[in-house]
């Protein structure tokens, strides 16, 4: 069920604290340290391996998802009634992604994306979450003053428009189909697919 957005905001900086690393995090970080010491992998490359699967693999992935929807309608309502088989169509599946649900826009209604347990993302179309989504005052905050975090984050919504929170969970990954922008009419899907960003899978960005 999705969390609407409380009409009272306590007015609280959207700073962003440094969290807690999770023991994972400290065993990655000290796996890495370990390899670049023994001279088995440089920083460069496993800078290079984090922004591919960041920034290109899941990202391009979504976006492919989001222009098939956006020119047929029988794969969009397929995708909004059972996401996962629907973006298998594509080849895109996988761990993180086993039972996806996509929520659509819609001039009356905006979707948002958080993880208020930790930083989940549908990583086969998305990607690794970006820094900001795992940052405990996004995470916090985005549940009771959405409209308030979505502005700190450049995007505007009318009074009048809802705002959907869909928080994810070990269980269920979420994916924003955004509005098809005016103006695209006749486009094809790989130029659909190329104005389609990461922050509008996610919900704080419109297209």
């Amino acid at each position: 069920m999705p969390e609407h957005d409380h009409a009272h905001d306590h007015g609280h900086d959207h700073g962003h604290h440094e969290r807690p690393a999770s023991e994972s995090e400290l065993r990655a970080r000290a796996l890495e340290t370990l390899l670049v010491e023994r001279g088995l992998v440089s920083t460069d490359a496993i800078d290079a391996v984090v922004s591919y699967y960041e920034n290109d693999v899941g990202p391009q992935n979504g976006a492919k998802v989001i222009a098939r929807a956006w020119v047929d309608p029988e794969y969009r309502a397929r995708l909004l009634s059972d996401g996962s088989p629907a973006i298998a169509e594509l080849g895109f599946a996988g761990v993180e992604g086993e039972h996806m649900v996509v929520v659509e826009n819609t001039p009356d209604v905006h979707n948002v994306i958080v993880c208020t347990q930790c930083s989940c993302t549908a990583y086969t179309v998305i990607g690794l979450p970006p820094d900001w989504y795992k940052d405990f005052e996004y995470r916090a905050r985005m549940v009771r003053q959405s409209r308030t975090v979505l502005s700190e984050m450049g995007l505007d919504l009318p009074p009048q428009m809802e705002i959907r929170v869909w928080d994810t969970s070990a269980d269920t990954r979420y994916m924003v189909l955004p509005l098809r922008p005016a103006g695209t009419e006749g486009w094809n899907e790989e130029k659909l697919a190329s104005i389609v960003t990461k922050d509008a899978l996610i919900g704080v960005a419109r297209l």
